[in-house]
Protein backbone atom coordinates (compact mmCIF):
# COMPACT_ATOMS: atom_id res chain seq x y z
CA UNK A 1 0.00 0.00 0.00
CA UNK A 2 1.12 3.30 -0.78
CA UNK A 3 0.85 6.49 1.13
CA UNK A 4 -1.64 7.77 -1.51
CA UNK A 5 -4.18 5.16 -0.73
CA UNK A 6 -4.62 5.95 3.18
CA UNK A 7 -4.65 9.52 2.36
CA UNK A 8 -7.50 9.15 0.00
CA UNK A 9 -9.59 6.66 2.15
CA UNK A 10 -8.73 9.55 4.88
CA UNK A 11 -10.96 12.01 2.65
CA UNK A 12 -13.62 9.90 1.89
CA UNK A 13 -16.07 11.49 4.55
CA UNK A 14 -15.43 15.07 4.08
CA UNK A 15 -13.33 17.55 3.14
CA UNK A 16 -9.93 17.87 4.97
CA UNK A 17 -7.25 20.48 5.13
CA UNK A 18 -3.31 19.43 5.74
CA UNK A 19 -3.66 19.73 9.07
CA UNK A 20 -7.32 18.25 9.97
CA UNK A 21 -5.56 15.24 7.68
CA UNK A 22 -2.44 15.03 10.26
CA UNK A 23 -5.52 14.78 13.02
CA UNK A 24 -7.17 12.28 11.49
CA UNK A 25 -4.17 10.13 10.41
CA UNK A 26 -3.15 10.62 14.22
CA UNK A 27 -6.29 9.78 15.75
CA UNK A 28 -7.28 7.07 13.54
CA UNK A 29 -5.43 5.93 9.93
CA UNK A 30 -2.31 5.55 12.58
CA UNK A 31 -3.61 2.32 13.51
CA UNK A 32 -2.77 0.73 9.75
CA UNK A 33 -0.78 3.57 8.49
CA UNK A 34 2.00 5.89 10.04
CA UNK A 35 3.03 9.23 8.11
CA UNK A 36 4.54 12.28 9.46
CA UNK A 37 2.84 15.76 8.51
CA UNK A 38 4.95 16.69 6.03
CA UNK A 39 4.93 13.65 4.32
CA UNK A 40 1.08 14.04 4.32
CA UNK A 41 1.29 17.48 2.88
CA UNK A 42 3.42 16.47 -0.14
CA UNK A 43 1.34 14.02 -1.09
CA UNK A 44 -1.52 16.06 -1.07
CA UNK A 45 0.45 18.29 -3.83
CA UNK A 46 1.23 14.65 -5.30
CA UNK A 47 -2.42 13.77 -5.53
CA UNK A 48 -3.91 17.27 -6.17
CA UNK A 49 -1.27 17.22 -9.50
CA UNK A 50 -2.45 13.96 -10.60
CA UNK A 51 -5.56 15.03 -10.18
CA UNK A 52 -7.09 12.24 -7.50
CA UNK A 53 -8.07 15.18 -4.74
CA UNK A 54 -9.23 18.54 -5.56
CA UNK A 55 -8.12 21.25 -3.54
CA UNK A 56 -9.93 24.47 -3.00
CA UNK A 57 -8.91 27.90 -1.21
CA UNK A 58 -11.12 28.76 1.60
CA UNK A 59 -10.89 32.72 2.84
CA UNK A 60 -10.63 33.28 6.52
CA UNK A 61 -11.04 37.03 8.73
CA UNK A 62 -8.87 36.25 11.78
CA UNK A 63 -6.96 33.52 10.13
CA UNK A 64 -4.49 32.22 7.61
CA UNK A 65 -6.32 31.03 4.43
CA UNK A 66 -6.67 27.41 4.47
CA UNK A 67 -6.90 24.66 1.72
CA UNK A 68 -9.13 21.83 1.69
CA UNK A 69 -8.92 18.67 -0.19
CA UNK A 70 -12.04 16.44 -1.23
CA UNK A 71 -11.23 12.84 -3.38
CA UNK A 72 -12.35 13.17 -6.85
CA UNK A 73 -14.40 10.44 -9.05
CA UNK A 74 -10.43 9.93 -10.54
CA UNK A 75 -9.18 9.35 -6.85
CA UNK A 76 -12.23 6.95 -5.78
CA UNK A 77 -11.45 5.01 -9.01
CA UNK A 78 -8.06 4.35 -7.97
CA UNK A 79 -9.10 3.42 -4.39
CA UNK A 80 -11.61 1.05 -6.37
CA UNK A 81 -8.60 -0.16 -8.55
CA UNK A 82 -6.46 -0.56 -5.41
CA UNK A 83 -8.82 -2.73 -3.27
CA UNK A 84 -9.04 -4.77 -6.57
CA UNK A 85 -5.54 -5.89 -6.00
CA UNK A 86 -4.55 -8.93 -3.50
CA UNK A 87 -3.22 -7.22 -0.48
CA UNK A 88 0.37 -8.09 0.85
CA UNK A 89 0.84 -9.70 4.26
CA UNK A 90 2.30 -7.23 6.62
CA UNK A 91 5.37 -8.10 8.58
CA UNK A 92 6.22 -7.17 12.02
CA UNK A 93 9.33 -4.61 12.19
CA UNK A 94 10.26 -3.70 15.95
CA UNK A 95 13.15 -2.72 17.86
CA UNK A 96 11.36 -4.25 21.17
CA UNK A 97 11.38 -7.66 19.80
CA UNK A 98 15.00 -7.42 18.83
CA UNK A 99 15.47 -7.07 22.22
CA UNK A 100 13.53 -9.85 23.72
CA UNK A 101 15.33 -11.82 21.03
CA UNK A 102 18.03 -10.86 22.91
CA UNK A 103 16.51 -11.49 26.47
CA UNK A 104 19.29 -14.29 27.53
CA UNK A 105 22.15 -11.44 26.91
CA UNK A 106 20.41 -8.43 28.42
CA UNK A 107 20.03 -7.07 31.94
CA UNK A 108 16.08 -8.56 32.86
CA UNK A 109 15.16 -5.53 34.44
CA UNK A 110 15.93 -2.89 31.62
CA UNK A 111 14.20 -5.33 29.57
CA UNK A 112 11.20 -5.19 31.86
CA UNK A 113 11.38 -1.19 32.34
CA UNK A 114 11.27 -0.92 28.20
CA UNK A 115 8.07 -3.95 28.32
CA UNK A 116 6.24 -2.15 30.69
CA UNK A 117 6.79 1.64 28.72
CA UNK A 118 5.76 -0.57 25.80
CA UNK A 119 2.13 -1.94 27.80
CA UNK A 120 1.63 1.59 29.15
CA UNK A 121 1.71 3.23 25.60
CA UNK A 122 -0.62 0.25 24.27
CA UNK A 123 -2.83 0.39 27.30
CA UNK A 124 -3.31 4.30 26.68
CA UNK A 125 -3.94 3.61 22.65
CA UNK A 126 -6.31 1.20 23.60
CA UNK A 127 -8.61 3.74 26.03
CA UNK A 128 -8.20 6.05 23.27
CA UNK A 129 -9.71 3.47 20.45
CA UNK A 130 -12.35 2.39 23.09
CA UNK A 131 -13.38 6.01 23.11
CA UNK A 132 -12.95 6.62 19.10
CA UNK A 133 -15.62 3.84 18.56
CA UNK A 134 -17.89 4.98 21.42
CA UNK A 135 -18.20 8.19 19.50
CA UNK A 136 -18.84 6.74 16.41
CA UNK A 137 -21.66 4.38 17.64
CA UNK A 138 -22.46 6.69 20.08
CA UNK A 139 -25.58 5.07 22.52
CA UNK A 140 -26.07 2.40 19.95
CA UNK A 141 -25.35 -1.18 21.05
CA UNK A 142 -22.47 -2.11 19.29
CA UNK A 143 -24.07 -5.21 17.34
CA UNK A 144 -26.89 -2.76 15.82
CA UNK A 145 -24.41 -0.04 14.79
CA UNK A 146 -21.93 -2.99 12.69
CA UNK A 147 -25.19 -4.07 11.24
CA UNK A 148 -26.93 -0.78 10.47
CA UNK A 149 -24.16 1.88 10.78
CA UNK A 150 -23.75 4.61 8.35
CA UNK A 151 -20.02 4.04 7.72
CA UNK A 152 -18.84 0.89 8.97
CA UNK A 153 -14.79 1.40 7.79
CA UNK A 154 -13.24 3.41 10.02
CA UNK A 155 -14.88 1.30 12.84
CA UNK A 156 -13.84 -1.23 11.74
CA UNK A 157 -10.24 -0.27 11.12
CA UNK A 158 -10.57 1.49 14.74
CA UNK A 159 -11.79 -1.94 16.04
CA UNK A 160 -8.40 -3.50 14.55
CA UNK A 161 -6.55 -0.69 16.34
CA UNK A 162 -8.21 -1.87 19.71
CA UNK A 163 -7.23 -5.35 19.35
CA UNK A 164 -3.63 -4.79 18.26
CA UNK A 165 -3.01 -2.31 21.05
CA UNK A 166 -4.67 -4.83 23.57
CA UNK A 167 -2.54 -7.57 22.31
CA UNK A 168 0.78 -5.56 22.70
CA UNK A 169 -0.13 -4.60 26.34
CA UNK A 170 -0.99 -8.65 26.63
CA UNK A 171 2.04 -9.92 25.09
CA UNK A 172 4.42 -7.48 26.87
CA UNK A 173 2.72 -8.65 30.37
CA UNK A 174 2.98 -11.82 29.63
CA UNK A 175 6.97 -11.75 28.75
CA UNK A 176 7.49 -9.30 31.75
CA UNK A 177 6.11 -12.37 33.89
CA UNK A 178 8.40 -14.69 32.62
CA UNK A 179 10.90 -12.63 32.70
CA UNK A 180 10.80 -12.09 36.62
CA UNK A 181 9.99 -15.94 37.15
CA UNK A 182 13.00 -16.29 35.64
CA UNK A 183 14.94 -13.74 37.35
CA UNK A 184 13.39 -15.18 40.55
CA UNK A 185 15.22 -18.78 40.31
Amino acid sequence: MALRHAVLAALLDEELSGYQLAKAFDMGVANFWHALPQQLYAELAKLEKEGLVAGREVVQDTRPNKRLFRVTDAGLAELERFAAVAAKPSFIRDDLLVKVQAADHLDAAELIARLTERAEFAEAKAAQFEALLKGMRGDRPEEEFLRYGERIGPYLTCRRGLAFERANRDWCQEVIDVLRARSAN
